[in-house]
């Protein structure tokens, strides 16, 4: 898990969205977060390997999982993530 990871995790959460990576990554930047497209991309499937987003539905959009929510809550340990790989 990155830095990032818990800014995209945060923003998802915060916002209540499902999107794809390029928006994202735009609003991410239009919300003063120093982010690149290709890291949002990588992260995104990173954090979907983790089970912390999924997609939603058909067409790459993606959005906070249940189990995103209780990282984000603080109920998941961070260390269980990294041995889950």
């Amino acid at each position: 898990m990155s830095l990032k990871d818990g800014l995209i995790l945060e923003f998802l959460a915060e916002h209540d969205l499902e999107l794809p990576p390029k928006p994202l990554y735009r609003n991410l930047n239009r919300h003063g977060h120093q982010i690149g497209y290709s890291t949002v991309r990588l992260r995104l499937a990173e954090l979907e390997t983790h089970g912390l987003v999924e997609e939603a539905g058909d067409g790459g959009y993606y959005q906070l999982s249940e189990l995103g929510h209780d990282y984000l809550k603080g109920d998941i340990d961070p260390a269980r993530l990294e041995t889950e790989e």
